[in-house]
């Protein structure tokens, strides 16, 4: 620890801060959501992309939750994620914000923060020096060619563009003038130190200057684009200092951010007059790494600027190479939701290039046509290759197959998996089931001649692969009924009414209904809403507020069904006591129920794959796939070799990339867990049903209110006819 913070000063910190003004600054506020008396805001969240205000922020308590990517947290927090910010950091620009004192120092740790600020104040000296050294007589030739290349004066000024004249001590001179030490110098990578004895000298010389400036805008570093041809460093960026780490950093990083925030897209572009070209023309959300490939740390920041940046690759072999570079990196990285897309350029083109030559729409066309990234991988591994052999074919399957194991998330594995899986069948001819088609289709060979691909726009199988047609909403609901997903569309719809029936009780579960995935129709955005209702207000005052903000009709859906209207939760709101355990057992059972659902669905889908008529790709010795039970029958957890064959599930050597015979581990762990969360859903409902009896009707009847009703009709010498009537309606 840098310093002693204590909670209570933290907590102070945070209460003198807006937290609806510091995330304003990053946001635009949706007004018809928001309720700024009640401090309740509303807004596209700045973490990712998307349209609709799912970002909410509760001024009056500090904190803020979206319910699209789950981003939450307070003030600190939020610094820390929007500006790239470690905590200290954010807790120092909070005290600035707030006018309050930090706490005392570690020696050692505030000699490290002064010499950080000093050299950032060296360094926007720097960045003054250079701009106007653009204005003098020694920079016509740099003018000339950045009016060439299309910048006018408004982005000169925007980005800052300066020139660095061909002496060797200018700015050197210029700094010391205005009392820079050399050492800071030195210590910025400004100048550097001779190796002749000579006194120090300029960093950069005959180069048009960028700034480059981290995620809070400070500048750290200079990229510099030499005038002379000769020059065997075309472009060159500043040396690693105390505040520069090339590796860790993008140019336009804070502004492009900002956009995202917004809902721009982020378009990862190769050098800095791509990023200004395209913000130029309105893409505001433009950021380039600096001279070198992609590293995982800057592929990190761009997932938290947007979950699928989108990388503009010039249409040259080197930009495809580049592309394939970032793909590389980013397939054990990759997590559920969180991806890259691909726009291939023009070949010999770059943003720059397209811009001038057919404006924003021309750049726009580019980017609506960008690649998944599964579509690169194929692209990858069968452009201009012939695949006219048996053996040539099985080198292209093993060449998606190490592609695919390198996909650390399973999801993700098996989703590519199926989708090279698609494609392969559409190049050779084979149907869903690996059997071959009676003819052969457009891109099949025919005769004895190698198949070659025909550039990009012309692979193999080019017309013959179609994705499926979308389910219309119709489908989807049908589905929906068959998987029997109503009963939790019934559980999300009593959770919800007991809430309002009892509004003390948001708080607390607003940690759980804040992480809950809703189905039901409306279900979100009365979750949402209730949320930011008053804890204290009475069932009523709730109803209303609702009302005035999602309009009566949500609130109509949500109790018509008669297993929500007599719940016990609902009908007994008034005791606290009963809504609480009502809505504690509500939230387990469907957690443990969708646990249940999901892990089988997984295990079905996997062992559907190994059940499947011989893919020629995946099983190379075709064979009698067991069914779900025998597999599982068969299955013992302790084995200490392979299976005998007989009886083992056959793997999907993409997805599990083995090869033994017995059933992967992951598939046995997710058959484990499928058991244990059906168990689960058992036990909790089992639980239920002892203590409420199933009407006819699908109602739950509460056993002691039965009972006491029982009761009642035999004190007035009605014949109920023992347990019978309880259970009519």
């Amino acid at each position: 620890m840098v310093m002693s913070l204590s909670p209570a000063f933290l907590d102070d910190l945070r209460s003198r801060v807006s937290l609806a003004d510091l995330v304003g600054r990053k946001v635009t506020w949706d007004r018809k959501k928001s309720n700024q008396g009640r401090g309740d805001w509303w807004a596209p969240c700045p973490f990712h992309q998307e349209k609709t205000a799912s970002f909410h922020v509760l001024d009056r308590e500090g904190r803020y939750y979206c319910f699209g990517c789950h981003a939450k947290g307070d003030a600190i927090t939020f610094l820390r994620e929007a500006e790239n910010l470690s905590f200290m950091e954010a807790v120092e620009e909070l005290a600035r914000m707030a006018g309050v004192e930090m706490p005392a120092r570690d020696p050692k740790a505030a000699e490290k923060a002064e010499t950080r600020a000093t050299l950032t104040e060296v360094m926007e000296q720097a960045v003054r020096h250079y701009r106007m050294q653009l204005s003098s007589a020694k920079a016509a030739e740099a003018r000339a060619y950045l009016a060439r290349r299309g910048l006018d004066q408004e982005a000169l000024a925007r980005f800052e563009i300066g020139y660095a004249p061909p002496g060797w001590e200018g700015l050197r001179e210029a700094l010391a003038a205005k009392g820079v030490e050399v050492e800071r110098m030195l210590a910025a990578g400004l100048v550097r130190a001779s190796d002749k004895g000579r006194a120090p000298y300029d960093t950069f010389r005959d180069r048009i200057l960028f700034p480059i400036r981290d995620a809070r805008g400070r500048a750290i570093a200079f990229g510099g684009r030499a005038m002379d041809p000769s020059d065997t460093a075309k472009y060159l960026n500043s040396p690693d200092t105390e505040l520069f780490d090339k590796s860790r950093t993008l140019y336009n990083h804070g502004p492009a951010w900002g956009a995202c925030g917004k809902g721009a897209a982020l378009i990862v572009a190769e050098g800095y007059m791509d990023v200004i070209a395209l913000v130029a023309a309105g893409f505001q959300g433009a950021v380039a790494p600096l001279g070198t490939a992609v590293t995982e740390h800057q592929l990190r920041m761009l997932w938290k600027m947007h979950d699928e940046p989108i990388v503009a690759l010039d249409g040259d072999t080197a930009g495809l190479r580049a592309g394939e570079r970032v793909m590389d990196l980013a397939l054990p990285l990759m997590e559920a939701g969180q991806s890259l897309r691909f726009a291939l350029l023009p070949e010999g083109r770059d943003p720059d290039d397209v811009i001038r030559e057919g404006g924003a729409e021309a750049m726009q066309a580019v980017l609506d046509g960008a690649l998944p990234m599964v579509e690169l991988m194929w692209r990858r591994e069968t452009e201009a290759r012939s695949l006219d052999s048996p053996e040539r074919r099985a080198a292209l399957d093993r060449a998606l197959r190490g592609r695919v194991a390198r996909i650390a998330d399973p999801s993700i594995r098996a989703h590519y998996a199926h989708a090279l899986r698609e494609r392969r069948a559409a190049l050779f001819g084979f149907d869903r089931g690996g059997a071959a088609r009676g003819a052969p289709g457009p891109g099949w060979p025919t005769g004895g001649g190698a198949h070659r691909g025909r550039g990009f726009g012309a692979g193999y199988g080019a017309g013959r692969f179609a994705p499926p047609a979308l389910p219309t909403q119709a489908t989807r609901a049908a589905a929906r009924a068959a998987a029997g997903t109503a009963p939790e569309h019934l559980r999300e719809a009593v959770i919800l009414a007991t809430l309002i029936a009892c509004p003390a009780l948001i708080e607390d579960f607003a940690h759980v209904l804040e992480e809950m995935e809703f189905t039901g129709a409306g279900h979100a955005e009365i979750a949402a809403a209730l949320l930011a209702c008053d804890a204290r207000a009475t069932p009523t005052e709730v109803r209303a507020d609702l009302g005035a903000r999602l309009g009566r009709a949500p609130l109509e859906r949500l109790m018509a069904p008669r297993h929500v209207t007599l719940s016990p939760g609902v009908r007994r709101a008034h005791d606290r006591d009963v809504a609480r355990a009502c809505l504690a057992g509500e939230f387990a059972r469907l957690a443990a129920a969708r646990g249940a659902a999901r892990e089988v669905a997984e295990a079905m889908e996997q062992l559907g794959r190994a059940e499947r008529a011989p893919d020629p790709m995946v099983d190379p010795m075709p064979g009698p796939m067991p069914g779900l039970a025998d597999a599982a029958a068969a299955w013992e957890p302790a084995t200490d070799g392979p299976g005998d064959g007989a009886g083992a599930a056959r793997p999907d050597p993409w997805v599990e990339g083995d090869d033994d015979g017995a059933l992967p581990d992951a598939l046995t762990w997710r058959l484990a867990e499928a058991a244990r969360a059906s168990a689960a859903a058992e036990r909790t409902a089992d639980g239920d049903r002892a203590e409420f009896d199933l009407a006819p009707n699908g109602v739950r009847l509460d056993r002691r209110e039965k009972s006491a009703f029982a009761d009642l009709l035999r004190e007035i010498g009605h014949d109920a006819g023992g347990d019978e009537a309880g259970g009519k309606e």
